[in-house]
């Protein structure tokens, strides 16, 4: 019984601590944080990223054909 209310406590303290802090998700900072994240989302993607994207993936895909393991390896 006085485990279960220390418990009790101990959350109650937790979920006023968290909500106290500013930084939850329905505060200025977050609805900041959200805009901002969305906005990253939506941007596009480079073309010189994607080409570079690309020519690594070749690189890596040739280092895989020439590198075969050989017998006893």
């Amino acid at each position: 019984m006085k485990k279960d209310k220390l418990l009790s406590q101990q959350r109650m303290r937790t979920q006023t601590a968290g909500a106290d802090d500013g930084l939850g998700p329905n505060t200025d900072i977050g609805s900041r944080l959200r805009a901002l994240y969305g906005a990253v989302q939506d941007e596009g993607v480079p073309d010189q990223l994607l080409d570079l994207l690309e020519k690594l993936d070749s690189a890596e895909q040739q280092q895989k054909a020439t590198s075969t393991p050989r017998d006893g390896e």
